[in-house]
């Protein structure tokens, strides 16, 4: 259970990144997260902790970053 609150807190925190950084609403975000995701066959919850890291000065991965 407290996996699941953890990822859904990187989600949102990704999602807040995306909106703010990107001007979008918090629908077009999730989709954006929910393509990069299933396009790179990486988990949700890692493409949320790659956004994160990218808002505190990492490089985001090309297959994350297209």
């Amino acid at each position: 259970m407290r996996q699941a609150v953890d990822s859904h807190a990187r989600i949102d925190q990704a999602l807040g990144i995306l909106i703010a950084t990107h001007r979008m609403t918090p629908a077009a975000g999730f989709d954006v997260l929910r393509e990069v995701s299933q396009r790179t066959n990486i988990k949700l919850h890692t493409v949320a902790e790659t956004v994160i890291g990218w808002a505190r000065g990492q490089s985001l991965p090309e297959s994350v970053g297209q």
